[in-house]
């Protein structure tokens, strides 16, 4: 195929994708004057568009690609399950092998008291159950006004209705009338922007005890749950203080509410552990999964569900209406087994721990001194980098997310994808990648952030 009939395919490919094509969380008449970039390749941490441009994928797709891409092991698992079985429910007293060992795998590998798996789709469809659950186990336990639950500011949980009430996105409220009924939200442990003259540690305590706070206004016995992801990724890569999430634990046992963890980023070796949860010392009575369970090469999602919760769901609860079609999909449970053992035979998670993780920490770090960059964050492979006006204070750019914008299109200018986050570039890249590849990483973001200098003048 010659490079002009590449170009025509490409051509065409663009303009069927702009006549037809809503894309999600995008200015549909802005992208369809750009036209979008056509992906046709990845490989490790390489994507290649249809121009031949390699590309460093700084985010793993959507926070989910942890074994890189390119494993065949996970198509021909995906290969021999369509043709063994490719598809029943789990509906009408009926499993299926691979449903069955990847629920006792997750009860083995996700922290002790978890021992309960309900499957869906995606992170959205998971919150969604656990909203349904934590409801459900309220009006079992002869407590139906305990309805409530809280959240944070900037909390990302999905982007249905009940998922999107859950989080904290203004920019998703505004739009639809949310947040419904039932969601509450505080304020985030947000060091930079609300630590003031406390030290992290006074901090910590300080914003948890936001969530006693709106218990308190509210009644306790209005108040159903809190719900945390280890790291609040999409609102920004916003990491607690030490002392967050003890203080958290405290009041929720104190009140006798679930404590809900979404380790839809977080989970699956992101931080270092197998679950945020451990690198943050958190005991939930639910947890959300998606996303590194089959490293994004198939949709699947799962909620765990502690003792508490499911005894009074089995015992007492008779039928509980609610489920997907596609709940415990033989394949995509088939491939997330793969996918677990990938990472487990291959240490994945010790690498990110021991190895890949401290050392893009300390490379991440080393942009701290550029003008623009206020505070670099992070643990394992996740990481923000806060772009600020002026350091001192420190003083943030007006109007938010202008600049967040500017730097992350010279970024993907420069061929690595790193994502905007109001003023703040978010990174999460493949576990396994590479130390060069890092390396090309920060080289390629200081670049961008000196491209955007220039652009602002300063």
């Amino acid at each position: 195929m010659t490079q002009k009939s590449n170009a025509l395919d490409v051509s065409a490919l663009q303009a069927a994708d702009a006549a037809h094509h809503l894309h999600p969380f995008s200015d549909f008449k802005a992208l369809a004057a750009e036209g979008s970039r056509v992906i046709v390749r990845a490989e490790g941490c390489t994507l290649w568009d249809a121009q031949g441009n390699a590309i460093l994928d700084g985010m793993a797709g959507l926070w989910c690609v942890n074994i890189g891409y390119g494993r065949r092991e996970l198509a021909e698992v995906a290969m021999r399950q369509m043709n063994e079985l490719p598809y029943y429910n789990t509906f009408f007293k009926t499993t299926t092998r691979p449903a069955a060992e990847l629920a006792a795998r997750l009860a083995a590998l996700t922290p002790a008291g978890l021992e309960h798996v309900f499957f869906a789709n995606s992170g959205s469809e998971a919150n969604d159950t656990i909203v349904r659950m934590v409801r459900r186990y309220w009006q079992l336990e002869g407590q139906p006004d305990r309805n409530v639950i809280i959240s944070r500011e900037y909390a990302y949980h999905g982007s249905t209705m009940i998922a999107a009430s859950l989080g904290g996105m203004s920019a998703m409220h505004h739009q639809t009338g949310m947040p419904l009924p039932g969601f509450e939200h505080i304020r985030p442990p947000y060091y930079l922007r609300d630590g003031g003259n406390m030290t992290p540690a006074e901090f910590g305590v300080a914003a948890a005890q936001a969530l006693e706070e709106r218990i308190l206004e509210l009644g306790p016995e209005r108040v159903a749950a809190f719900i945390a992801e280890p790291i609040q990724g999409a609102g920004g890569v916003i990491v607690p203080p030490d002392s967050y999430f003890p203080e958290i634990q405290r009041i929720c046992r104190q009140y006798g509410i679930l404590l809900i963890a979404d380790e839809v980023i977080c989970g699956f070796g992101r931080t270092g552990n197998w679950f945020g949860c451990e690198t943050f010392g958190i005991e939930p009575d639910l947890m959300t999964l998606a996303k590194g369970l089959s490293s994004g090469y198939l949709p699947i999602s799962a909620v765990m569900v502690g003792e508490r919760v499911a005894r009074t769901l089995i015992d007492e609860g008779g039928e509980f209406f609610h489920g997907f079609t596609y709940s415990g999909h033989p394949v995509a449970c088939a491939v997330a087994l793969e996918n677990l053992r990938i990472m487990q035979d291959e240490g994945l998670v010790e690498r990110v721990r021991d190895d890949i993780g401290p050392y893009f920490q300390v490379g991440l770090r080393e942009l701290a001194d550029h003008p623009l960059v206020g505070e670099v964050r992070g643990v394992g492979l996740i990481a923000g980098i806060e772009l600020v006006r002026d350091k001192d204070g420190p003083v943030f750019f007006e109007p938010e997310g202008r600049v967040g914008t500017i730097c992350r299109d010279h970024c993907f200018s420069n061929n690595v994808i790193m994502r905007a986050v109001r003023d703040g570039m978010v990174v999460s890249p493949p576990l396994v990648i590479s130390r060069a590849e890092v390396d090309h990483l920060v080289t390629t973001a200081r670049r961008c952030l000196d491209l955007t200098q220039a652009d602002l003048g300063l």
